[in-house]
């Protein structure tokens, strides 16, 4: 199968990555909107105007799109679907059906597959919340994200004046997820389920009282959570913190019988060495989905609830049936 990808930076290295590595997937090329000649891909892939994109629309099964958001995705993805099979990351978790929606609509009008909203997170972490939902319906979610960088988190620091470069962690609260190991379904607060960890360099003569304090009182970021903050050099920074770690747990707490009297608990884990070359190759993996769909005649948005597993795989049926059921 023939895949495109639209823009280039980590998740889109990832997915030319993951693709060069599937034995049934050729990369046509990368898409952006630099200049073409200014950007050097990783397997010398050659690269092309998104000004173009539509003249090698007879090329290509499937196009991975790689941009963020907040700003590429809501209006790219079903700008695009009309004209091709696409698979996107969106991520913004109160935005998805708004999205779903109009990615759908371009669907169905051009008469080809999307499948939106892929990655872990959600992803690969919403199917878990789903299968334990399924299995237990007496029972309670818990999902716990990190040890991890966040870098909308990381982003929003670097914004605050006298900052030079910041990453920050969140962490999860060890108790909190023996608890729910445990079984004890317990009510968990923002703060008392992760913890923030910032490492910052400041701008030469800052006030680094008046970085901590922003930090940790920044609504929707630091406020809600125990946050602590280094202040390090740059060089300190860049040995100890330029990767892009990630990952998490889901649990389902639950319980059966007539009297609930049998405890149950479901645990899925992510331990991610990059975050979005992981991401990627989940992406990579549904556009294989997306193609064999097309194939089939299908059309319309998906999300990750609507494809089956087998379609995820290079194997065949007949293969998986015989190794892995």
């Amino acid at each position: 199968m023939k895949i495109g990808i639209v823009g280039y930076g980590n998740l889109g290295k990832g997915v030319e990555c993951a693709v060069t590595n599937s034995k049934d997937m050729e990369l046509i090329g990368v898409f952006t909107r630099r200049e073409p000649s200014t950007l050097k891909t990783l397997t010398q892939a050659p690269v092309y105007s998104m000004d173009c994109i539509y003249e090698k629309k007879d090329e290509i099964d499937v196009l991975i799109l790689c941009g963020g958001s907040a700003n590429d995705l809501p209006k790219q993805t079903a700008e695009l679907a009309k004209h091709f099979n696409v698979i996107d990351s969106f991520d913004t978790h109160a935005n998805i059906p708004e999205h779903f929606a109009m990615v759908n609509s371009a669907s169905m009008e051009g008469k080809h597959i999307s499948i939106i909203s892929v990655g872990w997170d959600p992803g690969l972490f919403s199917l878990n919340r789903l299968y334990g939902q399924a299995i237990l319906p007496h029972g309670h979610d818990y999902t716990f994200w990190g040890k991890g960088v966040s870098q909308g988190h990381s982003d929003a620091i670097r914004r605050i004046e006298g900052v030079q470069d910041a990453r920050q962690y969140t962490i999860p609260v060890e108790g909190a997820m023996e608890k729910v190991r445990n079984g004890e379904h317990p009510v968990l607060s923002a703060r008392e389920k992760h913890t923030r960890e910032c490492f910052v360099v400041a701008k030469e003569g800052a006030d680094l009282a008046r970085i901590e304090e922003e930090i940790k009182t920044m609504p929707n970021y630091f406020a809600d959570y125990d946050t602590t903050v280094h202040f390090i050099t740059q060089e300190e920074l860049n040995a100890h913190h330029k990767g892009i770690p990630h990952g998490g747990v889901v649990l389902r707490s639950g319980t059966t019988g007539l009297h609930d009297e049998h405890k149950h608990v479901i645990e899925y884990k992510l331990t991610l060495d990059s975050n979005p070359e992981f991401t990627s190759s989940v992406l990579t993996a549904y556009a294989r989905a997306a193609y064999r769909l097309a194939q089939e005649g299908q059309y319309g948005c998906k999300t990750v609830f609507d494809i089956a597993p087998a379609y995820l795989h290079e194997a065949s049926g007949e293969e998986l049936r015989k190794k892995l059921l």
